[in-house]
């Protein structure tokens, strides 16, 4: 069957654009079912707007006051302290990774 060029309509800005039979070709090697819905410039600022998005956020990080399990000494740490587990310092922390890590 030969693919033909087609236009389509994009569903955030709702102008047309062509996919082409290279890109038909393409969707049907990898098995996509669905053909595009959005433009170009629209996909890659979605595609930006994830990735900016997600796991990672921007600013600073929300810190928590802690009292060191180790040491005792004051310190922050970015994770709210749920009071069922011993919490340390980043040093505390690091000098107990390495004395448990096995021969390195």
């Amino acid at each position: 069957m030969a693919l033909a060029d087609r236009t389509l309509t994009c569903v955030e800005c709702g102008g047309e654009f062509i996919f082409t039979a290279g890109e038909q070709e393409f969707f049907q090697t990898r098995g996509f079912g669905n053909e595009p819905k959005r433009c170009r410039s629209c996909r890659a600022v979605r595609r930006s707007e994830q990735r900016s998005g997600g796991m990672y956020q921007e600013g600073p990080r929300e810190m928590y006051p802690i009292n060191c399990a180790e040491c005792g000494h004051d310190a922050m740490v970015p994770f709210r302290p749920r009071g069922d587990r011993p919490v340390y310092c980043s040093d505390c922390f690091s000098k107990m990774r390495t004395e448990s890590s096995p021969g390195v």
